[in-house]
């Protein structure tokens, strides 16, 4: 944490999701990490972010196992990352099984994919969608639904495509964000190859975290050091009653910079099932603030610190008067 606060910032003690306060700070983990996890800054209400590192910013959103929340993480991030003012192409990595076009509410609007830009059927700015709600926010889609994609593409297929609108005539996109599909297949190579960074999705349950960790060393092996997580579906209630890991037993397995802390929220369903980003409701949620504030660590290339939460007190009885 910087030592010194912007004089209009938020002060040292402020944590932005107080109903979440059982984050911890990281204990020692078996993962050598390549570069230590420091908090630079706190979140300030009365500026944008700041872009940080080269463009366009490749980044992956992956996990391993399917159901944790990652293109819900994608579609919210990006248009998050829109709403600051940045230039994102959200690029569905799926092929066969997209959905993150149902959850910006485009699928209507997708004529052309990526695999139909790489055949040279089409252009490939005729296969980006953009959002009529925040002009910056672009979709691309790899495959149309239950279709393949070409074998004759191998795992370059998006590296060909990122170099594409590295160079398009409108310059590059400040982020390209690649909503990988689950497992370790030949999707998760093919997604993977272009990226610099990665924010990993997990839920605090044993299967996501082993899947989740195995995935991080596939990273690692692939050269992309910058990874980041996520810790989606957190449920304080049971934290506190020993039901569910809390975050800080999340980064001790995993050994990750904290990029956010989601919480089990209702408006996810909701926002999910109309095509409408849950960063959008009004009345703001307490899941699509912490997607917010996800997003301008992301564009800060920053981390967060998570606090402890009290563990709930032990009902007494009556006879515990008397020692029961």
């Amino acid at each position: 944490m910087a030592s010194s606060l912007h004089p209009h910032s938020l002060p040292a003690s402020f944590h932005p999701l107080p109903h979440l306060s059982r984050s911890l700070i990281p204990r020692h983990s078996n993962r050598k990490r390549s570069t230590p996890i420091v908090v630079r800054s706190v979140l300030q209400w009365n500026r944008k972010p700041e872009l940080s590192g080269e463009t366009p910013r490749v980044v992956v959103v992956t996990s391993g196992k399917g159901g944790v929340g990652k293109t819900t993480t994608t579609a919210n991030i990006g248009v998050s990352l829109a709403r600051y003012g940045f230039s994102v192409v959200a690029v569905d990595a799926d092929a066969g099984l997209r959905n993150l076009d149902l959850l910006l509410g485009l699928e209507s609007r997708v004529v052309y994919t990526a695999a139909e830009a790489l055949n040279g059927d089409c252009r490939l700015d005729q296969a980006l969608v953009r959002d009529r709600r925040w002009p910056s926010l672009e979709l691309l889609c790899i495959s149309r639904p239950r279709s393949k994609l070409s074998l004759a593409f191998g795992p370059k297929a998006l590296t060909w495509v990122v170099d594409a609108l590295r160079s398009r005539s409108s310059g590059p996109p400040d982020f390209v964000l690649i909503d990988c599909p689950a497992g370790i297949d030949a999707g998760f190579v093919t997604a993977i190859a272009p990226a610099h960074e990665a924010v990993l999705v997990t839920t605090p349950d044993i299967t996501a975290l082993r899947d989740a960790d195995r995935v991080t060393g596939l990273l690692e092996c692939d050269g992309i050091r910058d990874i980041k997580m996520i810790v989606n579906r957190v449920r304080t209630d049971l934290i506190r009653g020993e039901d569910m890991m809390s975050v800080l037993d999340v980064q001790e397995m995993l050994g990750l910079a904290l990029l956010g802390v989601i919480p089990e929220d209702a408006e996810v369903i909701k926002s999910t099932n109309r095509g409408y980003p849950l960063v959008l409701n009004q009345p703001p949620s307490m899941a699509g603030l912490a997607f917010e504030q996800a997003a301008w660590r992301l564009a800060e290339q920053d981390s967060m610190q998570a606090v402890m939460v009290e563990e709930a007190p032990k009902k007494r009885g009556f006879f515990s008067f008397f020692g029961g």
